[in-house]
This record gives structure tokens, sequence and C-alpha cells, in this order.
């Protein structure tokens, strides 16, 4: 469960009666798509016939340019966790993560999902998930490519959120 059963207002857009305005979420769409691109390799190497996660991180950056309607956005984050299901290890957690990141469109709070599953995919890929480290490199690589206008944002919902998120953001 990535989802905090209260939501911070914040991540809740303006026309939803939150503070988040659309280009603060479209900055933390384009930035979960980039944590999911960053360990997409690792389930297509898997499986290079199946499109489906890709085809979720190219939906979420077409709606951020205002290509795609959210429940297209969406549909396609399903598709992804779809291909994610029969799968083990680094290339679930992969496909999981691209699933995540297109339902930002829906949800900005999915933003830490795409960022957690990348992690765990990193861990995983790691000598079978016995080399914690890569899961740390994984979320400074992450860090270091938040957009300012939500950087703050980000970094406090990863300390409010880290223990539901399996406290892969305690750094």
């Amino acid at each position: 469960m990535i989802l905090p059963a209260v939501r911070d207002p914040r991540l809740i857009t303006v026309h939803r009666g939150g503070l988040l305005s659309d280009d603060d979420h479209r900055s933390l769409a384009l930035w979960a798509a980039e944590c999911a691109e960053h360990v997409l390799h690792l389930f297509e190497e898997l499986e290079p016939s199946d499109p489906r996660p890709r085809e979720a991180i190219e939906g979420i950056r077409g709606w951020t340019r205002g290509e795609l309607a959210m429940m297209a956005t969406r549909a396609l984050g399903g598709h992804a966790m779809g291909a994610a299901r029969p799968l083990h290890g680094c290339a679930r957690f992969a496909a999981y993560a691209a699933g995540q990141a297109a339902c930002v469109a829906h949800a900005p709070e999915h933003d830490l999902g795409a960022a957690a599953y990348a992690i765990k995919a990193a861990r995983a890929a790691a000598r079978d998930g016995l080399e914690p480290s890569a899961g740390l490199k994984e979320l400074e690589w992450q860090r270091d490519r938040l957009p300012n206008n939500v950087r703050k944002l980000v970094l406090e919902d990863q300390e409010r959120r880290s223990s539901i998120c399996w406290s892969l953001f305690d750094g």
C-alpha cells in the first residue's frame, strides 16, 4: 500500500479542492516517469515483446502534454501493472513502477509508488536483492532529478509515507 489513509491537500489538485497546481502535477508525473524509465530495462530484458510498461510511461508523458485523457492514462497504468502480476523480482517491480507512474495523472500520490517500485527493482536486480546499497543509489539518483518546484513537497512526502512504502525513503 503506497497511498495514505489521510491525503495531504498539497497532493490534491486545485480543481479537486486541494493545493497542487497543474504545473506541479505535471512535474510530479514527469519525475515519476523518469524514475520508472530508469529501471524499465529490467522488465524489457525479460519480456521484450510486452509493450505495456513502456506504453504506460509514454502515456503519462503524453498526458503532461495534453495528448491523453486522465482515464486513458490511468488505464495504461493498469495494463502495466497487469504485465507485472505474473512476474517476480526486478522485472515485476519495474513494471509496477511504470504502472504507478501512469496513475499519477489520476492521483498525484502515485509518484512515490513509481519511485518506490523503481528502488525495489534496483535492489532486486543487484545480486538478487542482497545489496541494499543499490536501493540507496537509486534513491539518490531519483532525488537528484527532482524538479525544483516540487522538491520540498516530494521530500516531505517521502518522510511522511516512507513507512507505507517499505521504508525505502529512509535513506
